[in-house]
């Protein structure tokens, strides 16, 4: 049976959580948005993940610098400051009691419409900026077992259809890259460029392992992710060889390990790619590395955070 790799063990305690939208702490019945708002109407809008770590949100700068470039590059007025929103991400977190095992969705849409059309110019409130936190970390099972993809027809798009650069609420073809990778009993979609190079997965991005070297894809086509550039971080760091670039099918099928990369569950070793098993061990000995590593990295970021 497939799994997706954001599936988590229910937590009671979610039912009772605190969602911070526009100043005000809701709880989970009280938490809406009106059917007039930019997110629901159009997909209007960005959003980041957030894993939480010794009541730190992990790569914080680096997420809310990705959040300001998207808002800018469609215009939209996120209507708070870097370091306010920064105190209402820690502020919802002290109302939950949350310190660890947390992550947060962090979403901002234009706001509210005075009628169901595309045009910003409709839009006659601020932003509407949405924080949920949630008690939540992937499986173990998942995440010890590994991942089995399928290559799904979805293609990633180039820059001036939809610029996969920008984390916006769009992600229908994501959704249906990742339904016909769940039809085809996979847990994820490995999805190429327009070229037929592999680009990234349905929500995490993609890398492979090949006489000793860690491949990923160029990144032309594929979200600029947090997780992605830090694995490349620690890769440069520990000497190990990186590589941006174009590859094909074929090469993942030879390949000895891949793993896929994302704020949920971090390094995560596939195991099957089309039907073809990775021959290097589920984990291999450079996912195991690269887990280590990036733990590592999260702590160095949650001590300079503490300090």
């Amino acid at each position: 049976m497939s799994q997706s790799i954001h599936d988590f063990h229910d937590d009671p305690r979610n039912a009772d959580i605190r969602i911070w939208i526009n100043g005000q702490l809701k709880s989970r019945a009280e938490a809406t948005v009106s059917v007039f708002d930019s997110g629901f109407v159009l997909g209007d809008g960005v959003w980041e993940g957030l894993r939480v770590v010794d009541g730190h949100p992990v790569f914080l700068d680096a997420h809310l610098a990705r959040l300001w470039e998207g808002a800018k590059a469609i215009m939209l007025d996120i209507g708070l400051s870097r370091a306010e929103l920064t105190q209402a991400i820690y502020d919802t977190l002290a109302a939950n009691q949350m310190h660890d095992g947390v992550h947060i969705r962090l979403m901002v849409s234009r706001g509210v419409k005075r009628t169901p059309y595309q045009d910003p110019r409709v839009t006659v409130g601020p932003a509407t900026i949405v924080i949920l936190p949630e008690f939540k970390l992937a499986k173990p099972e998942t995440v010890q077992a590994g991942l089995k993809l399928f290559t799904v027809h979805v293609r990633r798009g180039y820059p001036d259809v939809l610029d996969p650069k920008l984390n916006s609420h769009s992600k229908l073809n994501c959704i249906t890259a990742c339904i016909q990778a769940t039809a085809a009993g996979a847990d994820e979609a490995l999805m190429l460029d327009p070229h037929g190079f592999v680009a990234t997965c349905n929500s995490t991005h993609f890398f492979i392992v090949r006489g000793g070297e860690v491949w990923t894809s160029s990144g032309d086509y594929c979200l600029g992710g947090i997780t992605r550039s830090n694995v490349i971080q620690v890769c440069r760091e520990a000497g190990i060889p990186v590589f941006e670039k174009n590859f094909s099918l074929t090469q993942v099928y030879s390949a000895e390990e891949a793993f896929c990369t994302g704020t949920f569950a971090g390094v995560v070793p596939v195991r099957e790619v089309d039907g073809r098993p990775m021959e290097g061990g589920v984990p291999g000995p450079m996912v195991l590395r690269l887990q280590a590593l990036y733990k590592a990295l999260v702590a160095r970021d949650v001590a300079a955070r503490s300090v």
